[in-house]
């Protein structure tokens, strides 16, 4: 197949998917290979952080390559989308791309069916926000189910998961094989937008047993940490902070067998059941996705489309897993839920074989993307093009990155926080409560010691203040064009 002027571009994300979930950056407890493959071939990304700890602003932030409240999309549950700012399939689709989208958008949200549309740019459009979800129309995941002589709703309940074969993450990559297919002269942006990892934890069952709990490890919890989300329990969160043995994994969690306690082999272990069935069940959710994006690179091989096809690799944000006692998301900014993974592809174009540590955000894609494509990023765009970095090695210049929550989920206190990370501090600032959190993560990596209160650290602490509302004034949006001097 010839080489197109310019490179098609397909965009996996998946939704609520850890950065520490990768077999090849040093997860030996998950199973990866198909990412492996992808981090072989491209450069991986350690120190990627999203926009917010949330769907739909962490998603409006990397396809507009700005910040949620510069654009205006802070919130999950928008009745609809601002559209104040172009999406960059709208972008590509004015330049001549052929644009599709798989799976959700979440740009707005779902609650009554198919999201309402802005000119998103996307000219083929295969929907589904959620799996559970059975409208009668605009649902394509349960119209394939359907017509592979499948009942979503009765799936859906399966004691064992939804099986393989009538999964949404298979759906996903078929659909994007035949995307792909496709014969037309023009190059294709293609996102794909799983479901999984998010809740409810349920993957069909031959993959749940590739991960037996037993040889799991436990998440990153001290007792402390339930002392600390006592100090935080009026900032809006998901779940409450529990002892990872006791944590309230919300249903279904399918059952498995319990690690043995071996003074006692008939007895079932208290203590790790619970935190290693949830880390057990999200480690088989991404094996499957693993899997299914195995197949849609596979197809871009064999069809001849790889040389020339950008490949990247992320999600919207993490998920706490059972750190510090909590699961789900919500106005946190700990590094499991807010650092995901990033990974480049593009053979000749991109450095192959290459882990970096360098600060980037979800805000940078966009802007490279177009770089790489022989595009001008948008001139308001606030992420940095990583064109040099990914071609040549070159260091990102930044000085940390930013994340916010502004009352972004539908909860009592309507919290409001921003996030600033350094190279080596994270600091925490809960808006209107005095609250905050400071931690030095050269020593503290997983955030047990929250060194706010420290006199010790008052002058850092100050200095970080300055940085942070700094970035945060920088990110408000000026409003239209300046037109004259007066």
């Amino acid at each position: 197949m010839a080489t197109k002027e310019k490179p098609n571009i397909l965009w996996f994300c998946t939704d609520q998917q850890r950065f520490d979930t990768i077999a090849a950056l040093g997860n030996e407890h998950i199973s990866t290979p198909n990412l492996d493959r992808l981090c072989a071939s491209g450069t991986a990304f350690t120190r990627a952080y999203c926009q917010a700890p949330i769907c739909t602003p962490s998603r409006s932030s990397f396809l507009t390559g700005m910040y949620p409240s510069t654009i205006g999309a802070s919130r999950n549950g928008n009745a609809y989308f601002a559209d104040r700012f172009p999406l960059l399939p709208k972008i590509l689709a004015d330049a001549g791309y052929r644009c599709g989208n798989v799976g959700k958008l979440h740009l707005a949200s779902a609650f009554k069916g198919v999201e309402p549309r802005v000119e998103d740019g996307y000219s083929e459009f295969y929907y589904s926000h959620a799996p559970r979800d059975a409208w009668k129309e605009g649902h394509d995941y349960a119209d394939w189910v359907k017509q592979k002589g499948g009942n979503l709703a009765e799936l859906s309940m399966d004691i064992d998961g939804v099986p393989a074969e009538f999964h949404q993450s298979t759906w996903a990559a078929e659909r994007s094989i035949e995307f792909a297919a496709r014969k037309d002269p023009r190059p294709w942006f293609l996102s794909v937008n799983v479901y999984d990892p998010h809740p409810p934890f349920n993957p069909p069952k031959q993959y749940r047993e590739m991960f037996p709990p037993q040889s799991l490890p436990g998440p990153h919890y001290i007792p402390e940490d339930l002392e600390q989300q006592k100090y935080l329990e009026t900032i809006d969160f998901q779940s409450h902070a529990q002892h990872p043995d006791a944590l309230d994994i919300p249903n279904p969690v399918l059952p498995v067998d319990p690690a043995p306690d071996p003074d006692n082999p008939g007895a079932e272990t208290a203590g790790e059941r619970d935190a290693q069935t949830l880390i057990s069940a999200y480690y088989a959710m991404i094996r499957l996705i693993d899997d299914q994006l195995g197949r849609i690179l596979d197809a871009l091989e064999d069809s001849g489309q790889a040389e020339n096809t950008i490949v990247v690799f992320t999600s919207d944000h993490g998920e706490t897993l059972g750190d510090h006692g909590l699961i789900l998301k919500g106005c946190r900014f700990y590094e499991g839920l807010v650092r995901v993974p990033m990974i480049w592809s593009w053979p000749g174009h991109i450095e192959a074989n290459v882990v970096r540590d360098d600060l980037v955000e979800l805000t940078d894609i966009a802007p490279t993307l177009l770089d790489l494509a022989g595009l001008e990023p948008m001139e308001r765009m606030q992420g940095l093009s990583l064109r040099s970095t990914l071609a040549n090695g070159a260091t990102v210049e930044r000085s940390g990155v930013r994340c916010e929550f502004y009352d972004a989920l539908d909860l009592p206190h309507h919290s409001r926080a921003t996030m600033w990370r350094t190279e080596r501090y994270k600091l925490v600032v809960y808006h209107g409560t005095g609250k905050g959190e400071l931690f030095d993560l050269d020593a503290d990596p997983w955030e047990h010691d929250n060194l706010w209160l420290d006199p010790d650290h008052a002058e850092i602490r100050q200095a970080l203040l300055a940085e942070s509302f700094d970035h945060t004034v920088a990110a408000i949006d000026p409003g239209p064009p300046r037109t004259g001097s007066f």
